[in-house]
């Protein structure tokens, strides 16, 4: 038996259930909360500042690999932020750690990827800072759009049909993949039938949070239902640097 320790917004809805369905048998998820109500830059930074007493709180139930399963929060002061994060998880559990934003951007290195659109769920100040940490890590944006909300409980109402229209709308061909941002953000539903109708990959935050926990614990059982990245997990590739 594994553990994945997981560590989430408060007001997210979504993450731990499009988690736990992707998780094979043999994996138990353990989740501990990090106060946040709004997508916006201040917010977003007061939500770490209980990441290592959570994180605490998460390795004593002697879980593998802890994940920071927030996208926003692990990008928000830009390239390398998101190893800083790891650290400090590290340092007080001494546990194998990831973030959402770490885990994105090996995803994509995985997948030979370096030219994305990016849709998310966000208002125009956060995407930019999303697109400016994906920028950063080496990857080419060739165009991001968000929806423009900030509370976040708004955002885990919405179905999975918004991240399918809205990739649909923001493709193009020079695009390899298409990046969905926010893990409170309904995506992985959309993600197999994305990747049919478009024949590209299609990667969002939750999914890479998901592959990089697995990837971690030493499961190479391929996934299936949720897009190339998980379908494919044993394939070779360069290893998931975890701290």
């Amino acid at each position: 038996m594994s553990r994945i320790g997981l560590l989430v917004p408060s007001s997210n809805t979504t993450i731990e259930s499009e988690f736990y369905r992707a998780l094979p048998p043999g994996v138990t998820l353990h989740v501990a909360r990090l106060f946040l109500t709004q997508i916006a830059t201040d917010s977003i930074l007061s939500t770490v500042q209980d990441l290592e007493i959570q994180s605490r709180n998460l390795a004593s139930a002697d879980v593998d690999v802890i994940v920071l399963g927030a996208a926003a929060p692990s990008f928000l002061k830009g390239l390398g932020y998101d190893r800083e994060l790891i650290k400090k998880i590290r340092a007080v559990t001494g546990k194998r750690a990831t973030t959402a934003s770490t885990a994105l951007i090996e995803a994509l290195q995985h997948l030979g990827v370096s030219r994305v659109v990016l849709g998310a769920a966000y208002d125009d100040k956060v995407n930019a800072i999303a697109q400016a940490f994906l920028e950063s890590n080496g990857i080419e944006v060739l165009a991001a759009h968000g929806l423009g909300l900030v509370d976040n409980l708004v955002v885990g109402r919405l179905g999975s049909d918004s991240a399918y229209e809205l990739a649909r709308k923001i493709d193009r061909p020079d695009a390899e993949a298409i990046v969905l941002a926010c893990t409170n953000w309904k995506t992985m539903d959309v993600v197999e039938k994305l990747e049919r109708e478009l024949g590209k990959p299609v990667v969002s935050t939750t999914q890479v949070s998901v592959w990089a926990a697995l990837r971690a614990i030493g499961r190479i059982e391929g996934v299936p239902g949720y897009g190339r990245l998980l379908r494919d997990l044993a394939a070779p590739s360069q290893q998931t640097q975890l701290a």
